[in-house]
């Protein structure tokens, strides 16, 4: 069996695109993983660029192909180059299991749990930023415009049976609510990305409000991404104390810096998402950074992610699985999921256009706030090409 083709496809997926990998072989088979390219322009490119030296090879030599792509990508590693190979490594991973009849899970000693514990990512976060979707129009499901909504969201979280939500800095006013990211040129405090006074505020009275509506059987998790300093980071992550947060998550480029923040609390810290790569990762292991470790398996490739994760575990660190994605990254992450020892919970968007699920062969299922494994071989499901073609990407 070799590789024959490269093809890629992008679909609308209402306030983000999706993308996606199909490789095609000589004997039939083809492979689909996703990549993530409405934030990374050109990352399409440097996966065909690195799949063409891969014409011809045998797609089920996972190890030979992993070395070779991580030998083209030596001298620059990280960023888009990982992203690339990443996402062939999965597709690849996907025919192999085709190949041998097995779930991807099997290639990597089989699932430890079947059913996956999940929460809720960016709960009320896109019903506020995207309204016009909400209310019927596209979505049949309340938009969120105060913190009365807020309150509602999370109610729905805790009677759909998620055991846990995260949600990001939200600033309402008359004009409804909006998410604020000064870390990604979003909203004031950019770029010096200070910490404004009513940001905590606001934040204490968001925090409040999913508190009132999922009730204390709901853990809740804050999403600070990029946003501020290491002071600023410091800051919330004491006056959050009272919430109990799961984990408060923050993404900095210093290991020092974030290991002083979690000493200086009781607040659970989890980071590390961007890091790319297992020696990437070391420094903030070393450093005793953070008490979850969050992977994402799309960006790394599940065999990286895999070798991300068992480091973590020799520090005695639990990993979550990142998902920031469509459909099928959902599915990938599942499958990282089940095999990891040290694993504390996967990451959801549950809030979709109605397309969404109708973009796998085999829609995932969702049962009591856990996500059931898929059970065929490779991923379990395929790309339906006729629905992907129906809603091609505004690009």
């Amino acid at each position: 069996m070799k590789i024959a083709k490269f093809e890629d496809f992008h679909v609308d997926g209402g306030w983000d695109s999706y993308a996606f990998l199909k490789i095609t072989t000589d004997q039939g088979p083809v492979g689909w993983s996703e990549f993530k390219e409405s934030r990374r322009r050109g990352l399409g490119a440097l996966i065909h660029g690195l799949g063409a030296t891969l014409i011809g090879e045998d797609p089920r030599a996972i190890g030979r192909i992993d070395a070779a792509l991580y030998s083209h990508i030596r001298s620059t590693a990280g960023g888009l180059q990982s992203n690339a190979v990443g996402a062939i490594l999965n597709a690849c991973l996907d025919i192999k299991g085709k190949a041998l009849g097995v779930p991807v899970h099997e290639l990597f000693g089989g699932a430890l749990r079947d059913r996956i514990p999940l929460y809720w990512s960016r709960c009320g976060v896109m019903r506020a930023r995207w309204a016009s979707f909400f209310g019927g129009k596209v979505i049949d499901r309340p938009p969120v415009r105060s913190l009365d909504d807020l309150e509602q969201a999370g109610r729905e979280a805790f009677e759909r049976g998620f055991k846990a939500l995260k949600t990001n800095v939200l600033v309402f006013d008359d004009k409804g609510g909006g998410q604020y990211t000064p870390g990604s040129a979003r909203g004031d405090s950019h770029p010096e990305l200070n910490l404004p006074e009513h940001i905590i505020e606001a934040l204490i009275s968001q925090l409040t409000a999913l508190r009132e509506g999922a009730g204390p059987q709901v853990r809740l998790i804050v999403d600070l991404n990029f946003n501020y300093k290491p002071e600023g980071f410091r800051r919330l992550s004491k006056k959050l104390e009272p919430f109990e947060l799961m984990w408060l998550e923050m993404d900095l480029y210093e290991p020092k810096a974030l290991s002083l923040i979690r000493q200086s609390t009781t607040t659970p810290i989890g980071s590390l998402e961007t890091i790319l790569g297992r020696r990437a990762l070391k420094p903030y292991l070393d450093q005793h950074c953070v008490d979850v470790a969050i992977i994402d398996p799309q960006y790394n490739g599940v065999p990286e992610a895999l070798r991300m994760a068992a480091m973590a575990d020799a520090y005695e660190v639990n990993v979550a699985s990142h998902n920031f994605s469509g459909p099928l990254s959902a599915v990938i992450s599942a499958h990282f999921a089940s095999v990891v020892p040290n694993f504390r919970s996967m990451e959801l968007d549950v809030d979709e256009v109605p397309w969404k699920p109708k973009l796998l062969t085999i829609p995932y299922r969702i049962e009591d706030g856990a996500f059931v494994l898929p059970a065929g071989p490779g991923w379990g499901t395929e790309i339906d090409e006729a629905v992907l073609r129906a809603h091609p990407a505004k690009m």
